[in-house]
This record gives C-alpha cells, structure tokens and sequence, in this order.
C-alpha cells in the first residue's frame, strides 16, 4: 500500500481551501483569537464571534485595555467561559511583556495564559512557519484511519501525535495543518465519511480493511451524573430582578447568574433552599424545571420566585429586565430568565 504523501494533501487544500475569516490576514493575534474560540466550538458558531472580536479590538492591545466583563458579554453564549478569562489574561500578558508581539516558538508560546499544547503549535505553524505538530480531534480521526489504528481512545493520543508527526512537512507547516484539519473536518467525518474524493483514498489501511468509519475506537463513557439546584427570582418593587457575579474559578467563573444554591445529587428541601437565598423573602415555587448539559453532568433547577421591598440588602446588582442584555449571562443563566418570565409574570 502506498505511503500518505503531505504533497498530494497540500495539492488538495489548495484547491478546496475553505475561506474563513481568520485565513484572510493570518497574522499571529487572529490565528491565536480564532484558535480559542474554535476549542470545543464548531466554525459555523465561531465565525459571528470572532468577527465581532476583531471589529471592536482590531488589535491584542485593544482586548488588554478592554474591561474583563466587556470581553465576557461579548462571549457570552459561546460556552466554557475559562477561555475568556484566559483569552483576556493572555492579551494583557502579551501587551505588557512584549509590546503587543506573540512569541514565535512552541515553547514560549506555551507560558502564555491559557495556551496549551495544541494552540501553541497552531499558532507557531500557521501564524510563523514553524514546523509543529498540530493535533486536534479532526487530526486524530485522519491519522486513526489513515493507519488503522485499532486501540481505543483516549490512551492511544500519543501513538496518533506521533503518526501525525511523522508526516508533518518542514515546508507549508502552518497549510499543512490547516489541510489535515480540514480533510478530517470536510471529507473524513465522524460519520459518512467521503473517502472516494480523499486525496489519501489510496494510503488509508481502515479504508482498505473496512473499518475507517469505526474509527478512532473509544472507550464507552459512564452516564452523565445529574446534579440539581434552586435559583432565585428576586423581583424589587421597581421591578428590577437581583443578579451576582459568580466567583471568579470554577464553573462558569466570574460570570453574573442568577443566584443559586450549589448544584448536587441529593434533591434541596424548601427549608435547605431557603438557607442558600440571597436576601429574605416570602419564597414561592415557579412550576417547571431549567435544564441544561455540561461536559461533565446534567443540570436541572427549579426556580423560587420573592418579591421584595425598596430597599432589600443583597449581595449583588439590580438589573432592570429591559438591561438584561448589557450583563454577561451565560447560556445556562438566559435559560432561567426566560424560564422566570414566563412563569413568574
């Protein structure tokens, strides 16, 4: 069987390139922006995103003046929120430390906020030239196919970086990658994949032994847990509702909720609900229930409703409900404010 050749893929991207935003001007801050977002995140929900992120801070000191909760509205709803914070500690970094300039090396890339292995050979590649080696999931599934590789994953990641190493060229490093990824996003997909139009058809060993679209192999995952919680719906005589930021680590960090109790397995009595409340007040079930999917566990809330005086102490800000849309409200959070004003008006 033939080996895979980087040339005849590199002929192919050249010739069905997608045209995406990011690839219009590669210089090293769009290549690293895109980059981010497109962690976990399909192109399809990126491209709005990242095309409102360079409109309103063309440039990496741009986003490091920004205020934090700025560059969090303007993610909202694009999940895993870490990657904001650490997008906007990364720009802040690169704009003290060095003028504005991203390093252009695996290795000093990597010491930046919220750079990992992956996003710091894509930008080395893509952004520099540099040969790096660059493996996400598209990556993974061409390279399990292209040589047949059997063993489930995760722990066959290395073996694969190590097959996708071997065929990494020194020239075109930052196109080569950007090829691999769209050949596993665009022709070897997850299912159906088109290997008649495949420009490594003939080199593939799971297409030739029948088993390419089995492949990568995972080990099946244990159910997601679920986990419940009460939120509070706390209107002020004004009308205005009371939310808080979250703290700043953890799930959904230094995002503004609506607040809750924590979320756990064992189901909250009223009275255990009502120890967890922001301020006291006659509390009072909404019907229904909020649910949502995390990576990790399921989440369902039901909501109490309290209607409150002039002046309630609270920890936490007003927001009348036609300024909603000026806070960072994650896609949880717009769930339940949605949830609230359909039942509790």
């Amino acid at each position: 069987m033939p080996q895979a050749d980087p040339d005849l893929l590199l002929a192919w991207y050249d010739r069905n390139r997608r045209v995406l935003p990011w690839r219009e001007t590669p210089d090293p801050y769009r290549v690293w922006l895109s980059e981010v977002m497109l962690q976990q995140t399909t192109v399809a929900a990126v491209i709005p995103y990242f095309l409102a992120f360079v409109e309103r801070w063309p440039r990496v000191e741009d986003l490091a003046a920004a205020p934090l909760d700025d560059v969090l509205r303007a993610w909202a709803g694009l999940g895993y929120y870490a990657r904001a914070r650490n997008l906007h500690a990364c720009a802040r970094t690169v704009t003290a430390w060095r003028g504005g300039r991203f390093p252009d090396t695996e290795e000093a890339l990597l010491t930046l906020p919220g750079v990992g292995r992956y996003t710091a050979a894509a930008i080395a590649a893509i952004a520099f030239g540099r040969r790096a080696v660059v493996v996400d999931g598209n990556v993974e599934r061409v390279m399990a196919r292209l040589h047949a590789v059997t063993e489930p994953m995760p722990g066959v990641k290395r073996r694969l970086e190590s097959l996708a190493a071997a065929l990494t060229p020194d020239q075109r490093a930052g196109d080569y990658a950007q090829a691999v990824m769209d050949l596993g996003a665009t022709v070897c997909t997850p299912r159906g994949p088109a290997c008649g139009i495949c420009p490594w058809m003939a080199a593939c060993e799971g297409r030739a032994q029948g088993i390419a679209e089995t492949l990568p192999a995972r080990i099946v995952k244990p159910e997601r847990p679920t986990r419940l919680g009460v939120a509070f719906w706390a209107v002020r005589k004004d009308g205005a509702v009371l939310l808080r930021r979250r703290p700043p680590t953890g799930l959904l960090g230094g995002m503004i909720e609506v607040p809750s109790t924590p979320w756990r397995a064992e189901a909250w009595t009223r009275e255990q609900a009502a120890a967890e409340a922001p301020l006291t007040a006659e509390w009072r079930p909404l019907p229904g229930v909020v649910r949502h999917s995390f990576t990790h566990f399921h989440l369902e809330l039901t909501l109490q409703l309290g209607r409150v005086g002039a002046d309630p102490r609270a920890r936490g800000l007003w927001v009348p409900l036609d300024r909603m849309g000026e806070h960072a409200l994650p896609a949880l959070m717009r769930k339940v404010v949605r949830h609230a004003l359909a039942k509790a008006y």
